[in-house]
């Protein structure tokens, strides 16, 4: 009797449940991994403004964006206290007491 029961009540439980055998794939619309690897992107948008830009455009922008019209320039007290620090990180590598 308690094996029929238990029968009942697990065939019961099974028809409950519902299975959706393909809920994790993508849409068909999506356009695969490996294929958007191989693309080559050949457009892009500005840093400056987000326009759209073709690919020597973009390169163009980025060689003036890194070319700067003020090269960095750094105080000679603060030039020589960052090369001591320098040196007193070497020695403290060295020498850990």
């Amino acid at each position: 009797m308690n094996k029929k029961i238990c029968l009942i009540l697990i065939t019961l439980m099974l028809t409950q449940i519902k299975v959706n055998p393909a809920i994790s794939l993508p849409p068909p619309e999506d356009i695969p991994e490996e294929i958007l690897r191989i693309q080559i992107i050949t457009e892009g948008r500005s840093i400056v403004n987000g326009e759209p830009l073709t690919a020597s455009e973009y390169a163009q922008l980025e060689t003036e964006l890194a070319q700067s019209k003020y090269p960095p320039e750094i105080a000679a007290k603060l030039r020589h206290l960052i090369f001591l620090l320098r040196i007193r990180q070497m020695i403290m590598i060295l020498n850990p007491l």
